[in-house]
């Protein structure tokens, strides 16, 4: 199972997040993720960790065209020259000649310079130092806003999206506008909804673990989850989710597990700044 992004690259099922894994016991569970079989290895400036995810993919010995890497530009480089160089900055980090997935982190609208960041992105695109370009955080005005500035509509929009925040307004935004949601903290982290009745029910009828249900749902509603976890045995369970299939009532009842409250900080992208 893959996706083909509105430009024409295509990118695997599911992915490996990698916050907040740093240092060697980050580059053992990288590695051990790849070794495992995630072939979408998602990092960011603002991870630290992007040397980390290079030497993890040398220790690897997968064929480099095999893996889809992505990072992220951070707030305090949207303007058009810092966005460029920032990237510059990621591939010498990681030791990549090229970025398989490259996003805005978030959209930081006080500062108000997402757009020339997105016009950067499109520049490096046609230059060949990153082959799909996309966004995180973003919402349909600055979806729109980015769009009517440069012609080009992102490959991907990465959004917080687990039972608790299922984003079904942006999920059709994004449907509409021909973009890919993928989802960060696919699993909802602390406060993972594991023993919440639709989940746990699920999980017992199909003979899988709570977190499959969860990453299975994320594949029904047609997003990409990136899991992140540090354990081998994890990591493959996290992977194995083609092999069922929920009902559509299931799907359903997970989905209405969804929150007014549900961000696990309050990450409004209409007010969170990371810089």
């Amino acid at each position: 199972m893959t996706h083909e992004l509105n430009d024409g690259q295509v990118l695997p099922a599911v992915g490996f997040g990698t916050y907040p894994l740093t240092g060697d016991d980050g580059i053992e569970a990288i590695t051990s993720a790849i070794r495992v079989g995630y072939r979408l290895i998602d990092t960011a400036v603002n991870y630290g960790n992007e040397e980390e995810v290079g030497e993890a993919i040398r220790r690897a010995g997968v064929p480099r065209d095999e893996l889809a890497v992505c990072s992220k530009i951070p707030g305090r480089h949207h303007g058009y020259d810092d966005a460029v160089q920032s990237t510059k900055d990621s591939l010498q980090r990681l030791g990549l000649d090229h970025l398989d997935l490259h996003l805005i982190h978030w959209p930081n609208p006080s500062v108000g310079q997402y757009a020339e960041a997105w016009r950067a992105l499109v520049d490096l695109q046609q230059e060949g130092l990153v082959r799909s370009i996309g966004v995180s955080n973003f919402t349909e005005a600055h979806l729109r806003r980015i769009i009517d500035a440069t012609g080009v509509t992102p490959a991907v929009n990465q959004l917080e999206l687990h039972p608790y925040f299922p984003q079904q307004e942006m999920r059709a935004v994004n449907a509409e506008l021909g973009i890919l949601t993928e989802s960060w903290s696919p699993l909802g982290k602390r406060q993972a909804p594991f023993t919440e009745p639709p989940v746990a029910s699920a999980a017992e009828r199909l003979g899988v673990t709570p977190g499959q249900v969860i990453l299975r749902w994320q594949l029904q509603l047609g997003a990409l989850p990136i899991p992140k976890s540090a354990t081998p045995s994890r990591q493959q369970e996290n992977l194995d989710v083609e092999g069922f299939e929920l009902t559509d009532d299931e799907v359903a009842a997970i989905t209405a597990l969804g929150r007014p409250d549900g961000r696990l900080f309050g990450g409004d992208p209409d007010s969170h700044e990371e810089m």
